[in-house]
């Protein structure tokens, strides 16, 4: 994980689902430092998964150099364009999978069109098998307090897939993305929860009176949770998840 922003919480990651002790962390100071760590890394294929967070944080060293107010035109696109050819070549070889995280920025005298574009040129764009357009939507509520957001994935280019198609999905803080309302939402979809009006029901048995407290009944029954999300798997033609002894 490369943490051009400097923000990583290795605790709160942690929390969140993450293996922490088989995650290597570094906090470049420059954009250049930041892709050639990457591309040794890449080029070792020691890695399955390198992280770089964010294109909009890999700063180049002459802008660094620089005084504040210069202006330095161009400098990170080029920069990442030369990047991206060395590291092609290298990330076919190794398969080693690399995601760059992005910012959204706007266009300055738009009025047509979309005015919203991603930092760091158009290099990342054409290079990458898969872009995901990924927004937060409605705050998820309990009682007054927001616990979380409903976010919804796009995927705007992809070259092993139709593109286009989107996904929604909850991220409760301090628990990631929440997988009972993953099962919810799907067993709902296919009929293996039944849906009438607020209430959910799973084979003529009532669960829960709305979204929240069904997903709330399924964090407290695994055994049921588990069933369900083996009916789940099944409609999808997918194998139910072997129990980690």
């Amino acid at each position: 994980f490369i943490d051009a922003e400097h923000a990583l919480d290795v605790t709160y990651a942690r929390k969140i689902g993450v293996n922490t002790d088989d995650l290597l962390i570094s906090q470049p100071d420059t954009g250049e430092q930041a892709l050639e760590i990457a591309e040794t890394l890449v080029r070792s294929a020691a890695l399955d998964v390198l992280i770089i967070d964010s294109v909009a944080a890999l700063v180049p060293r002459a802008e660094l150099d620089g005084e504040m107010g210069d202006a330095q035109m161009g400098l990170q696109a080029r920069l990442m364009s030369q990047a991206l050819r060395k590291l092609t070549g290298s990330i076919g070889k190794s398969r080693t999978t690399v995601i760059f995280i992005n910012q959204i920025r706007m266009k300055i005298g738009v009025f047509f069109g979309n005015p919203e574009t991603t930092t760091g040129g158009n290099a990342l764009k054409f290079y990458s098998t898969m872009r995901l357009d990924i927004r937060k939507t409605t705050p998820i509520k309990q009682s007054e307090n927001i616990i979380g957001n409903r976010t919804r994935v796009k995927v705007v280019k992809n070259k092993v897939a139709p593109p286009f198609r989107q996904t929604e999905f909850d991220i409760i803080f301090g628990e990631g993305i929440s997988k009972e309302g993953d099962i919810l939402d799907l067993a709902a979809d296919n009929g293996i929860v039944e849906k009438s009006g607020a209430w959910y029901s799973y084979k003529g048995e009532r669960m829960a009176q709305g979204r929240e407290n069904a997903k709330g009944f399924l964090k407290e029954n695994p055994d049921t949770t588990k069933q369900i999300e083996g009916e789940v798997r099944e409609k999808f033609g997918l194998k139910a998840q072997e129990e980690t002894l």
